[in-house]
């Protein structure tokens, strides 16, 4: 592993604590309705929620509702939308949760795993003028090249006019949302030798398909618990999780790292290969809970459960992660 400069710009920001945290998986790979967890922090979707007859639906995507507390605040934070028009509208309902008790917005990257939801979920937050946190790249076309040397491309963005009356914020760099609670990333220095991000993708950028591997929108949230330490939320990790968390550790001066939850996209032959070091830099890091979900695929999920059993829980729709 290179060394962290930590002499860079913008360290040590000033993100409060949080007396406790709140997350709602309302959009994932996987469901599963029928596994147990001895495990306090974490509770499925038959333990928590009022209506259980009608169960939430998997898909590829991701997304993720986080309410924050502290001296009587509460915050509510959507991170992401998932891969389907309906999909989020259709779990939070049978979970239960309310989307108007959201006051931002952010996305991880722009994937349409990760925003297709935006739009529907806008409706129904129904608030004039939600910002919505996101980078300039994910504007433009995304898509993953074939072996023919043709690319797939990925659906478009959301336009201004979608969304309304929400608005777009647009923001590279780091940036403290929910009144200093909550922290947005920016876009993550890369450090680590092993992860190369994502050699497949590209972007469309004056006229023409170019590389994008880095895919430089990719953001992270970040929570600081009282007394735990750090809470780091992943949509796909694409800078790389270890990256991401050596970043986390930078922006907040923090070292302790509580909990990892999100995809970590390990899944797929071009990633699969880091999955040994990336276990191994988790294991160091020595956060209480792990939490993979979404992209991170089943070896990865087997790697991790082996190497920490104590720290894994296993990502599903329908978690409640109380931290």
């Amino acid at each position: 592993m290179r060394e962290y400069d930590l002499s860079e710009e913008g360290s040590s920001l000033k993100l409060r604590e949080a007396e406790k945290v709140e997350i709602i998986s309302l959009v994932d790979n996987y469901i599963d309705l029928l596994s147990s967890s001895e495990r306090e922090e974490v509770k499925s979707f038959r333990e928590w929620a009022k209506e259980k007859s009608k169960h939430p639906i998997a898909e590829h995507g991701f997304s993720m509702l986080i309410r924050v507390f502290d001296s009587g605040e509460l915050h509510t934070i959507l991170f992401d939308t998932g891969s389907s028009f309906s999909g989020i509208i259709l779990n939070a309902r049978r979970m239960g949760v309310k989307l108007a008790e959201v006051e931002c917005v952010v996305l991880s990257h722009g994937h349409y795993d990760h925003f297709m939801g935006l739009p529907a979920a806008v409706k129904a937050i129904g608030r004039s003028g939600l910002p919505i946190i996101v980078h300039s790249d994910m504007f433009r076309r995304r898509g993953v090249a074939r072996k023919d040397g043709t690319v797939r491309v990925h659906p478009k963005f959301p336009s201004e006019g979608e969304v309304k009356p929400a608005v777009y914020v647009e923001a590279r760099k780091p940036r403290l949302i929910a009144d200093g609670l909550a922290l947005i990333s920016g876009e993550i220095p890369r450090r680590t030798v092993f992860e190369k991000g994502f050699p497949q993708g590209r972007i469309f950028i004056d006229g023409r398909w170019e590389p994008d591997p880095y895919i430089r929108d990719d953001r992270s949230l970040i929570i600081n618990v009282k007394r735990k330490g750090l809470v780091v939320l992943s949509g796909c990790g694409h800078a790389g999780i270890i990256n991401t968390i050596l970043y986390a550790q930078h922006l907040t001066g923090i070292e302790t790292v509580y909990a990892v939850i999100g995809g970590l996209h390990l899944s797929g032959k071009d990633f699969e290969g880091r999955i040994d070091q990336t276990v191994r830099e988790l294991k160091r890091i020595n956060p209480k809970i792990v939490a993979p979900s979404h992209c991170t695929g089943w070896r990865a999920n087997c790697a991790i459960f082996k190497t920490m059993p104590d720290s894994f829980i296993w990502g599903r729709v329908g978690n409640l992660y109380i931290l």
